[in-house]
């Protein structure tokens, strides 16, 4: 069959941002015996001229279409993402009648409220590797496919979760150019190519969607496995990367291993990783310089300890500063994260958090005011409990979770701490 997969994700928040998993679905629906057309929009001017060129030359028989994000998740001023992805989905449908199938993150979390929204056929929840080569398979031979596990049809929504695969090193790596493709007119950007060594996270974050997208089970690449990728990549000239896995310090021997043959190879990279504040030790840190790390994502969100724990974070303010002084003295740089307005939050505990991380004396220090609400989430529950939203309120439409009492107040707070520092951003 021929199927084609478009990243239709076209936001940078933060900096542009490569579509790595639905690269993952596209090296292993090719390795099933397909073949496939990758299409990023990002940074695309004429979105319906491409689309209509590339499915008009290439006449798929699936059209798949990863959808990155919901919204940018800024209580201040939401930009809802899904309509520019609705437009896609009704290019597509001008130009071809396959079937179209949605996938990525942000459709994970809300498998049949997005496939309503976008008027798409079907979508995968979760990790797409395995059901939608099964999808794909059963298409071609008209079978059956309402037991495919992650499968959500909009008349009986998502029947099975979708089942992880435990050894990661059983899905095929995306290459360069075959699978992830540089969106065009990149020349004054500066790309780092996303690496996932890590799926899942058993953290339980109260507000954290992790666990609907990727699960709770940690699983990995082997350490040869994950080194081989990036080979690959700095081979082709690639020299800069961000392991996108969401605590790049867990397991902390798995991490050790990872920079040792970083370092044994040689390969003069650079990257970035998200740390969590805790279980880090001094030998780790030095091992990631030696390998190449330039800077991390510190995401200690309070300098409340009371508040941490509402947060349900394992980490102490102490272990935050220590190992912040750590990356410090090898020379990384650190962008840290405040996260306010959450359950418990007051004006006390706002100013220790500002007053807090002024200490910790990090490059980059980013501020986000009231959290985003997810379902499925301890957030939730509280939002539901404290009359915030309703038990069964859509939630594809962003809504967000602010104290009582802070709000408007935590606003001018923000703008007047930010105020002379520069290295301070929202």
């Amino acid at each position: 069959m021929k199927i084609l997969l478009i990243s239709a994700n076209t936001e940078q928040i933060n900096m542009p941002v490569l579509p790595l998993g639905m690269a993952c679905v596209g090296a292993a629906v090719q390795n099933a015996g397909h073949e496939v057309k990758i299409l990023n929009l990002m940074m695309v001017r004429d979105i319906r001229g491409l689309l209509r060129e590339d499915i008009s030359g290439f006449t798929p028989d699936v059209i798949g279409i990863s959808v990155r994000n919901i919204d940018d998740q800024l209580m201040e001023r939401p930009n809802f993402l899904l309509d520019q992805v609705r437009t896609v989905v009704s290019e597509c449908r001008n130009f071809s009648d396959a079937p179209i199938v949605l996938g990525g993150a942000g459709y994970s979390i809300f498998p049949r409220r997005a496939l309503e929204y976008l008027n798409a056929d079907m979508g995968i929840q979760g990790e797409g590797e395995k059901a939608f080569v099964m999808l794909l398979e059963r298409l071609e031979h008209k079978r059956d496919i309402s037991e495919i596990p992650g499968l959500c049809l909009p008349e009986t929504g998502l029947v099975k979760r979708s089942r992880s695969v435990k050894d990661l090193d059983d899905h095929p790596q995306p290459l360069l150019n075959a699978h992830l493709l540089l969106p065009p007119n990149l020349e004054n950007e500066e790309i780092w190519f996303p690496v996932q060594t890590r799926r899942g996270c058993a953290m339980d974050c109260i507000y954290c969607s992790t666990a609907s997208i990727e699960g709770r089970l940690l699983r990995k690449h082997s350490v040869v496995s994950a080194v081989n990728f990036i080979r690959h990549y700095a081979n082709a000239g690639i020299k800069n990367f961000f392991f996108v896995d969401n605590t790049f310090n867990f397991p902390l021997p798995y991490a050790k291993a990872l920079c040792d043959r970083l370092i044994a190879e040689g390969l003069n990279i650079r990257w970035r990783c998200i740390l969590y504040p805790w279980k880090i030790d001094d030998e780790l840190v030095e091992k990631m310089a030696k390998a190449g790390c330039k800077e991390v994502s510190l995401g200690f969100e309070s300098g409340s300890e009371s508040i941490l724990k509402r947060m349900n974070k394992r980490y102490t303010l102490d272990d935050v500063r220590r190992i912040s002084r750590s990356l410090g003295k090898q020379q990384i740089r650190r962008m840290g994260f405040l996260l306010l307005g959450g359950p418990g939050e007051n004006k006390d505990s706002v100013k220790q958090s500002f007053y807090f991380a002024d200490s910790l004396e990090t490059e980059a220090m980013k501020i986000t005011s009231g959290i985003r609400i997810y379902p499925h989430t301890a957030l939730h529950r509280y939002a539901v409990d404290e009359g915030i939203i309703e038990p069964d309120e859509d939630l594809l439409f962003p809504k967000f979770y602010m104290a009582e009492g802070l709000e408007g107040w935590l606003e001018e707070m923000v703008a007047k701490w930010m105020d002379g520092r520069e290295n301070w951003i929202k």
